[in-house]
């Protein structure tokens, strides 16, 4: 009788202990369709009720069930490191989904109206006459999201933080809605600088910190301010519902007649590297309790830094965004100066997060550079500049995006945002295919998934579908 009692006994802990390892470790709090998951000591999630997403438990703990087939994958559960979950995404999906990753959009205001970077429509009328919120998004918006798969999006102006974050909470619904639940990744160029004739002073709504521009914070001779702006500006970006900076713009003012020096942090390569390092840190790095792993956590914004390998030598100070400035000369065959704030800066930070996560070539021609291929083309379409000396050379195991509209058929001498320098003659789906086997990752300014897709198969024609596949998994 007292063995059995104590098997019992042994039995009920057994089974008390088994309750509880598998008891719910996870609270949910949130205000009208936004929900906010807590895991005790583990990740905290956020999701919208309007997406149909729902919360799987696993021993006790919370996920989301993002491509909603009922069970944890590898890529929805946050215990695994971030390169094991990508991996894991990237083998599931289909080539249109990887194509999409590989836009970047067009530039978009909120809310969307007739502005120099294209109309757009709301329920098919324009944003004045068709009653919509600023917050909604836009037809177009809808377009790519959904049908192209697109999921980086460049934001210009905002009415006010408040409509900016709002227009976020929907994206972010809609694109947890469909396919394999993927996040969009709203970026902005830089939006800080206290210039009365800036226009994202404006798109602002007045409501974000202030600061001397580049130029300005190179003349402190101090990269402690610099990362210090980083660190307030990452906060205020990620209020705004951006992840991603276009920034900085690290090309060296050696070209005193270029329009775009005032973007830079000077001509010295020393300071320049410095004051990029620091940047990218202040960026890109969250700190105590913000902190998740390697760094990153949940006030860093990511950086792109451009422009590969350096836009400042421009010929005549002429610049690239039209065919007339289309060359970068190097003169005094310099090129070596003009990677030092990348290679001893931007790619080398002193923050847990190593160096910057996103890389930004320019338009130009950097013309001789190319003695591998002899190719005169631009830098986008370089093979030698992207895989050999970036990627290659220097290491760089993170995203390439192209600038802005390179592959769009040229229009006009003067015209501005069609940049296809050096393969004019090329089609629009053959500059994708050049770009992608150059080593480039995403296309900026393409709200289109049909070229990219049309690339893929030039590339099965010409490598067989394992090696098609495998450079498109490779980077998405």
């Amino acid at each position: 009788m007292k063995n059995l009692k104590n098997y019992l006994f042994l039995a009920i802990v057994a089974i008390l202990s088994l309750s509880l390892g598998s008891c719910k470790k996870w609270s949910e709090s949130g205000t009208g369709s936004l929900r906010i998951v807590i895991n005790k000591d583990g990740q905290t999630l956020g999701y919208d009720t309007t997406s149909r997403v729902k919360l799987l438990t696993v021993n006790g703990l919370a996920f989301k069930d993002l491509n909603k087939n009922g069970k944890l994958d590898i890529y929805e559960d946050w215990r695994i490191s971030a390169e094991e979950r990508a991996k894991d995404l990237a083998s599931k999906m289909t080539v249109e989904q990887i194509a999409g990753l590989m836009l970047y959009s067009a530039h978009q205001a909120i809310p969307s109206g007739n502005t120099r970077f294209g109309a757009s429509t709301y329920n098919g009328k324009p944003y004045s006459e068709s009653g919509a919120k600023p917050s909604d998004l836009s037809d177009q918006q809808i377009t790519f999201l959904t049908k192209d798969n697109l999921r980086h999006i460049l934001i210009t102006s905002v009415e006010s933080p408040e409509v900016a974050a709002f227009w976020n909470n929907k994206v972010q619904a809609l694109c947890e809605s469909i396919g394999m639940g993927i996040p969009a990744n709203n970026s902005s160029d830089p939006r800080h600088r206290s210039a009365s004739d800036v226009e994202y002073n404006v798109g602002s709504a007045g409501q974000i910190s202030m600061w001397p521009g580049s130029l300005g914070m190179a003349a402190t001779f101090d990269p402690s301010i610099v990362k210090t702006f980083g660190q307030i500006a990452a906060k205020e970006y990620r209020a705004l519902g951006i992840s991603t900076a276009l920034s900085p713009q690290i090309d060296l003012a050696t070209e005193p007649r270029w329009a775009r020096v005032n973007g830079t942090f000077g001509e010295n390569p020393k300071l320049t590297a410095d004051m990029a390092r620091a940047y990218v840190d202040g960026f890109q790095t969250s700190l105590g309790d913000k902190a998740i792993a390697g760094g990153w956590g949940y006030t860093s914004v990511n950086t792109m830094i451009k422009h590969w390998p350096g836009g400042g030598p421009e010929e005549g100070g002429r610049d690239a965004h039209y065919s007339f400035g289309k060359y970068a000369v190097y003169p005094g065959n310099n090129l070596a100066s003009h990677l030092i704030p990348f290679t001893e800066g931007a790619l080398k930070l002193e923050g847990e997060t190593k160096m910057a996560s996103a890389v930004m070539p320019y338009y130009t021609i950097s013309t001789g550079i190319d003695k591998t291929n002899n190719e005169n083309v631009g830098n986008s379409f370089n093979k030698y500049l992207i895989n050999d000396l970036l990627r290659g050379k220097y290491g760089f195991d993170g995203v390439v995006c192209t600038d802005w509209g390179v592959t769009k058929d040229e229009t006009a001498v003067d015209g501005f945002g069609t940049t296809c320098w050096g393969v004019e003659t090329l089609s629009v789906a053959e500059r994708h295919y050049k770009i992608i086997m150059a080593g480039v990752d995403q296309f900026g300014g393409n709200n289109d998934a049909s070229p990219v897709v049309e690339a893929y198969k030039m590339g099965v024609k010409e490598h067989g579908e394992a090696f098609m596949r495998a450079r498109m998994e490779r980077y998405c």
